[in-house]
């Protein structure tokens, strides 16, 4: 008989800021205001596909899991075993599944450490590593903006002659560093400026998401919806008075409304209520300004069988990555977006050994290759979009992207 591999969680005192744990490779991170969870060192990675992926990777963890003896004396989610995931936009791309071989987490004051095997806790570093920076060399990923307003004005035609009611067309630009690119200052300089995001890394898709795809914990379900989306100008009392002025245009309230109802119909059947606030709050990043609404819910008890993989197989994709009608928007998508998401605009984050996690949607993000990152941007086309607008819209949130770089 095979004997069970030892996991093992158990509290620690002072550490390092989470992200400074962090080596030069292999690192996976989901970090907000300096809590979450960082890992590294591949115990198992695997990747899955098709339409039935969510279902998949779900039997995997559970397999991996059946080998383990899990010793974890602390009640606090994020402890034991967890598997840090990043799954396509795309069913048909590969989606990534990697459980690391040593987790640190910090939440509500208390730290851990997760480390699978027999050997002893291993040590953590007592001083920030000294970090490689790089110079980048700016190009036009798959359109130029030229060519992607055209495609905006296309989607837009769709919209008006059919049954289309909103649809996300994303673009990318590419990076080209002078050496080989250390995810670690970008992520830094992300969680500096953008505390209140989510700043996660896996398998090289380094990024800081905003929105909250899915919290599960203990049968109480979150998410939060973002669309409508305004620059901001650095100026407060001109600011204040945009926000205003988003919260009332009528094309952003539009479009967010689609995004909020496509999560709620989608949480509905697996809940006994939601709550769905009736109108959106502004919510205020460092560069720009969304519409946000946080919809919750608390899961049938009798559905003991639903965990966060089967609700990310209704949720994923929302209106807010996709459009609405999904399937309608997901075919238009396909015929004229004209690149290849990959995992951007997908669910990325972590699920532990009972199926709770917390996965946000891949946003304002890239993906490293080498001495190459493909960084993007996706915006929410209605009947009253206008192409230049959505160009300037994709630049400002190609923003958080970009400054990470710039200061690399």
């Amino acid at each position: 008989m095979t004997s069970l591999i030892p996991v093992t969680t158990s509290k620690v005192s002072s550490h390092l800021p989470l992200l400074d744990l962090l080596p030069e490779s292999g690192a996976l991170s989901w970090v907000r205001g300096g809590q979450g969870v960082v890992g590294w060192g591949q115990y198992a990675k695997t990747t899955v596909s098709g339409p039935n992926r969510f279902r998949d990777a779900r039997e995997w963890w559970q397999a991996q899991l059946a080998t383990f003896n899990v010793v974890n004396t602390l009640n606090v989610s994020g402890t034991g075993p967890i598997l840090f995931t990043s799954f396509s936009f795309d069913e048909n791309e590969e989606s990534v599944l990697v459980i690391p071989q040593v987790v640190v987490g910090t939440r509500s004051g208390v730290s851990w450490m997760t480390w699978i095997g027999d050997k002893a806790q291993p040590y953590l570093p007592k001083k920030a590593p000294e970090l490689s920076h790089a110079e980048f060399a700016w190009e036009d990923g798959s359109l130029t903006p030229n060519e992607w307003m055209s495609r905006v004005a296309t989607a837009k035609g769709e919209i008006e002659i059919g049954e289309l009611e909103k649809v996300v067309l994303a673009r990318d630009l590419v990076a080209v560093a002078d050496r080989t690119i250390d995810i670690r200052p970008i992520l830094n300089h992300l969680s500096e400026q953008y505390p209140s995001t989510w700043v996660f890394a896996v398998d090289n898709l380094v990024g800081a998401t905003p929105e909250l795809l899915l919290r599960l914990s203990r049968g109480m379900v979150t998410s939060r919806v973002l669309a409508g989306t305004i620059s901001k100008t650095g100026d407060d009392e001109k600011d204040l008075a945009l926000a205003a002025s988003l919260a009332r245009s009528s094309k952003d309230l539009e479009e967010h409304e689609y995004a909020v109802r496509s999560v709620a119909d989608a949480l509905e059947p697996f809940c006994t209520s939601t709550n769905v606030p009736e109108s959106p709050f502004v919510l205020h990043l460092a560069n720009v300004m969304h519409l946000a609404t946080d919809v919750t819910g608390a899961l049938i008890e009798s559905k003991v069988d639903v965990d966060a993989f089967s609700l990310l197989s209704r949720l994923h994709p929302s209106a807010a990555v996709c459009g609405t009608p999904t399937h309608l928007a997901s075919k238009v998508i396909s015929s004229i977006e004209g690149m290849n998401r990959g995992r951007y605009a997908g669910p990325v984050g972590w699920i532990d050994s009972h199926g709770d996690g917390e996965l946000g949607i891949a946003l304002r993000c890239g993906q490293v290759t080498d001495t190459t990152i493909r960084i993007f941007a996706g915006c929410g086309i209605v009947s009253g979009s206008d192409p230049e607008k959505e160009l300037h819209e994709s630049n400002a949130k190609f923003a958080p992207m970009r400054s990470a770089l710039q200061s690399n």
